[in-house]
This record gives structure tokens, sequence and C-alpha cells, in this order.
């Protein structure tokens, strides 16, 4: 099929590309010069692992290109809505004005039974909104919203194999769930499920499944502080209720807290909308939720001045990770960054170090002190602080390490470490929720 993708950032960008390499023909439409012209020549403008080669592939068969010109975009049967919903800093709602933006753009240029499908994550509602103005303005047209799943460090794998997809579609129009079948044909004739149900529900599909997990996790770093406080391992408890299948053992991992440009967005984002329909006290345990999340950063700040003797000034603190999580450079509400700021401002000496974020890093938090290798960041310093689970940093050896630093302290902020090699090794180890 003619598609065109509408915002080619993050998500845009991987959708895109993953729609190209499995046979569309694709434009992808960005207001963003530099942007564009980076991915016509293969260069994402962030990282994300598998991208590059779709891009790659997908641009140099000429089923891929890229535009800042929504007119580019006529010819396309399936138009897809990718921009941002960022978080309002005074309400914490979604501003949907990059959605509407794009959709009025769309508008004068829309063919004869083409399909507009939303994919941002927007407020319950929206997409009812946007379909009674594409039936004031655009009535040979028609709206679908399609919501996504990415896990950043699996954003090719989630869009070229979904664990399920969701169709929202207006009562009674098959034409729109038959479009969508057809650009997602591969994944469905490899058994993906397919849920069809109204727009609001497709809406909500996306920020209740961020809510639960956000929750979840939220849970769990609430029995980590329960657990310090009466010498219980929180590891062990997750492993234990882990087994009941009606909880599972995934997202029941103690430590800094979530981050990125989805959970806390979604979570804050959902409590308002609650809000708005008169319903805040319906969400209003995801305020805690939210609450418990944040408290983890400063838990950890509060264990590293105290292993630091009291005082974080003039201490050297290695700081092995700025990103959200592991796979990606994003460094968006990301509790390590969070983490290091704080202890920089009282005084202590951070160096920090990340195998793929340190520039975006930079970018936001330029007091702080960043060095590309672990040997460096490891060097001579009083304390250090795993907070992002790379590969690299959980397979760090407590003896090596140890030669490098200046005082074998370590709080392992994700709870990847070995306790007892790492004690063996001569370290003061400090987990989460872990005695």
């Amino acid at each position: 099929m003619r598609i065109s993708v509408i915002g080619c950032g993050y998500l845009g960008a991987v959708h895109a590309s993953a729609m190209a390499e499995l046979g569309h023909e694709v434009v992808g439409i960005d207001v963003d010069r530099r942007k564009i012209e980076a991915l016509a020549a293969a260069h994402p403008p962030f990282y994300e692992p598998g991208l590059p080669e779709i891009l790659n592939s997908a641009t140099a068969s000429g089923r891929l290109r890229f535009s800042p010109d929504i007119a580019d975009a006529a010819d396309a049967e399936v138009h897809f809505l990718a921009v941002g919903t960022p978080q309002s800093s005074e309400t914490g709602a979604a501003d949907v004005s990059f959605v509407d933006a794009a959709f009025e753009a769309l508008l004068p240029i829309l063919a004869e039974g083409a399909l507009v499908v939303g994919k941002s994550t927007v407020p319950v509602g929206t997409a009812a909104r946007l379909a009674e103005r594409l039936a004031a303005e655009a009535p040979h047209a028609a709206l679908a919203w399609n919501p996504e799943f990415l896990r950043e460090g699996f954003a090719v794998k989630d869009t070229l194999a979904p664990d399920r997809l969701v169709y929202g579609v207006a009562d009674g129009d098959d034409r729109a769930a038959s479009m969508l079948d057809h650009v997602y044909r591969a994944a469905i004739e490899a058994g993906t499920p397919r849920i069809i149900t109204d727009y609001a529900t497709a809406e909500l599909v996306k920020v209740a499944a961020n809510a639960f997990l956000a929750t979840k996790i939220s849970f769990i770093n609430a029995m980590s502080e329960i657990a310090d406080a009466t010498g219980a391992d929180v590891t062990a408890l997750a492993d234990a209720i882990g087994h009941d299948v009606r909880i599972g053992r995934r997202f029941l991992n103690a430590g800094v807290g979530f981050g990125g440009g989805c959970l806390p967005k979604d979570i804050r984002g959902f409590t308002a909308r609650a809000e708005e329909l008169g319903l805040g006290q319906t969400l209003a345990f995801l305020t805690e939720v939210d609450a418990i999340n944040m408290r983890q950063r400063r838990r950890v700040v509060d264990l590293a001045v105290r292993d630091l003797g009291g005082s974080a000034a003039g201490k050297k603190v290695a700081m092995l990770g700025v990103t959200f999580k592991p796979d990606s450079d994003d460094v968006r509400d990301s509790p390590a960054l969070d983490i290091a700021t704080s202890l920089n401002a009282l005084g202590a000496e951070v160096v920090a170090t990340d195998p793929e974020g340190i520039e975006n890093a930079r970018s936001r938090r330029p007091e702080l002190s960043y060095v590309p290798t672990t040997r460096e960041a490891l060097h001579l310093a009083d304390l250090v602080i795993l907070a992002t689970e790379w590969g690299e940093y959980r397979t760090l050896d407590p003896e090596v390490v140890g030669r490098l630093v200046g005082e074998r302290r370590i709080i392992d902020g994700r709870n990847v470490l070995d306790p007892a090699a790492w004690r063996a090794a001569g370290w003061h180890y400090r987990g989460i929720g872990r005695p």
C-alpha cells in the first residue's frame, strides 16, 4: 500500500522504516528539515537497536523516502499520525496540539477513500473529536485509531512482530479494518491477535497498559521500602509472588524506578483526563504510584549520602548509566540523571558514563561531568552507583573494578549484581530492598 507517516520522531521513524521493510511504499513527513535529511541519509537521529539496518534497507530499496512537505503525502492511501503528545507543564495533561496541527494539514490533501490512522497516545475522546472534524471537512475519508505499544530497545521487533493489534474504528466501518489488515498482513498471518473496537477503547488501551505497568513497578518499590525497614529481601519476595500466574514476575524488579517519555507522562496525562471527566478519585491511586516512583530517586540519594559518611561534598561518585533504561539513548525523566543531578547539588563530584546517552544527558544537565568509558568513571571513585542496567555494567568483575576505585562502595540501583560475589571481593554492597 501507499502509506504516509506524519511525524518522524521516535515512533514515526521506526514505523515508517518498518512499514517499508514490509513492502509498502512509504513517505515520512516532518517539519524538522535536519531530521528529514538525516533519515533520508539512513542516519537515525536517535539510538534504537535494529533501526539503522531497516532504515538503510528501506531507503536503498526506494520504498521509503522522507519530505518536509505534506503535499508529498497526497497520494497515500493510509496516513499514520505519529506526532508527539508532550506533557503540559501547567496541568500534566497530554498536549495534543501537534496531533491537531498534523490532522489539519492532512485535511486538504486527503484522496478519495483515504484512511487517517492515529498512533499517537492521546486523551480519550480525541479520536471522536477528530472524526467529527473529518466528517465535516473530508467526508470522503475515514479515521481509525491504532495505538502503539513500542518498548524502547525493542521498537523494531515490536513493530514488525507486535504482540497485539488494536483497531479503533467507527461503528460498522469494515473498510477501515480491512485496510489496516492489509497494512499488517504479515503480522496477522503470523498469528498476531487483533482486537477491533471503538475509538474510546482503543485510546484507553495504551494509557491503561502503561498505568498498570507503572503500578506494578511502584508496588514492588513500595515493598522494597518495607523490606529495608524489616530486613526482608525484596528480590526473593518478587520471585515468590511472581510464581503466581495472576501476578507474574515481569516488571517486579525493585530499583530506582521508571522513567522515559511514556510511563510518567501517560499516568500523569491519564490522571488529568480523569479530572476533566469528573472522575479524579477513580484514578487518584496513580498519583501515589507517581509519588512512589519519584521517592525512589530520593532514597538512592539518601543511601549514597549515608554510605559516604553523611556528606557527599567533595566525594567522587561514579554514575554508571544516565538513560532511563538500557538499549536507548533516551534521558527523558531519567531516574539516573535525576540522582546524578541531586548528588552534584550536594557537592559531590559526579562522573557519569553511558554507552549511548552521554550527549543527550549533557544537553540537559551540562553541569555534570561525563566520560566515555566505565574505566574513566570508576577511577578513584568513593562510591559507584549502577543506575541503568546496561549489559556491560551487569557483568562487571568486582575484583577488577575494585582495583580502579578509591573505595569499594557500590549501590546497585537495579538489583542486577550478585551481592555475595561483590561482598566477597571486599565491597560494601547495597541493593534496593535487599539485606
